[in-house]
């Protein structure tokens, strides 16, 4: 399974609510082309200079090759650590099946589909399931992780032999590589390559950089730290770029927000901040309160393995960018990464 090492915490600690908000400017939005990217400095932002180098030596000491701060789009903070640089690609890992959800919504909003659809409307004979079961399960299913399939003892094999009934759709959420195959319905809905669609619909219509390497079953996006945090802007203005809207401004919140009840904290493959409760990948329990005490109740999240991030704050009208290798040695084992980030990154502006 490709873990979230972000989520397992030792200990639970206070939140953000008493920090300040962020004075709000007109958004900017960076060229299509080129190098130009407005900044905004810490003194501009009347934040806190000496709680930077903390930040930077947490960052390094957490083996990060990236990490960038945008305030209104402008970029306060943008840091390379380990060898890596600006134009150096990395992966998203799971962070990338939030490119996924976004060219979905497209999809849907060109009419090309709609997430209600059966997946079997698009990608018939999918699973090993008898066909009226196949039937039920939905597009909306797989981005939200609960249709009801268990890829059996093979978190990353997606054929038909690997997908089994666990549950009926709509009553398990479980952490899985299903969602994959939302690329194979786009390119069967658009009658174009996953990667054509994918390019022309999102990726060249904010400026990013990047491709999609596959990897067995998966399809992994590899990009600077720039194209992330582009993306990362695109959600945070609900789909718009400058004055093009992208993705529809309804699906781009529906997909931040909880999607269904049984985790609270999922969207349409984003993770959610702030909720009552929330479920790990891997398990089946549910545990109470925030995924990330000190991090900013509204904050919605694209998280991949080994600590890549795309962290994403309305309330502050901040992105927040970091990519690496994996913050703690063992990635799958319990760790406190994302809890004591946010302590740091809010000293900023305490």
């Amino acid at each position: 399974m490709l873990s979230l090492s972000a989520f397992f915490f030792l200990t639970a600690c206070g939140g953000s609510d008493d920090n300040p908000e962020i004075p709000s400017e007109m958004m900017y939005f960076p060229p299509l082309t080129g190098t130009t990217w407005e900044t905004k400095s810490i003194t501009e932002l009347n934040w806190n200079e000496s709680a930077v180098q903390p930040l930077l030596d947490y960052l390094n000491l957490k083996h990060a090759k990236s990490f960038m701060i945008l305030v209104d789009g402008k970029i306060v903070m943008e840091n390379y650590f380990n060898g890596h640089d600006a134009n150096a690609p990395w992966y998203w890992a799971s962070a990338g099946k939030t490119l996924t959800s976004a060219v979905t919504g497209i999809a849907e909003q060109e009419n090309l589909l709609s997430i209600n659809d059966p997946v079997s409307t698009y990608l018939p004979a999918w699973t090993s399931l008898p066909t009226a079961e196949e039937n039920q399960i939905l597009i909306k299913h797989l981005l939200t992780m609960t249709s009801g399939l268990l890829d059996e003892g093979n978190e990353d094999c997606v054929t038909p032999a690997c997908l089994t009934f666990a549950a009926a759709p709509g009553t398990r959420w479980a952490y899985d590589n299903v969602y994959v195959k939302l690329q194979d319905i786009v390119a069967s809905a658009s009658g174009q390559t996953w990667n054509d669609y994918f390019n022309a619909k999102l990726r060249n219509k904010i400026g990013m950089t990047g491709a999609w390497v596959q990897t067995g079953d998966l399809s992994v996006y590899w990009s600077t730290t720039r194209s992330m945090a582009r993306f990362g802007l695109l959600m945070l203005n609900n789909g718009k770029w400058d004055t093009d809207q992208v993705l529809n401004s309804s699906y781009a919140v529906s997909a931040t927000v909880p999607s269904q009840t049984i985790n609270k904290s999922y969207g349409y493959l984003w993770w959610i901040n702030g909720e009552s409760s929330y479920h790990l990948p891997q398990t089946q329990f549910e545990f109470p309160g925030s995924i990330i005490p000190s991090g900013p109740s509204d904050m919605y999240m694209a998280l991949g393995k080994n600590d890549q991030k795309i962290y994403v704050i309305p309330s502050k009208k901040m992105v927040v960018i970091r990519m690496g290798d994996a913050a703690d040695e063992e990635a799958a084992t319990l760790s406190d990464f994302d809890e004591l980030l946010w302590q740091k990154i809010n000293a900023l502006y305490n």
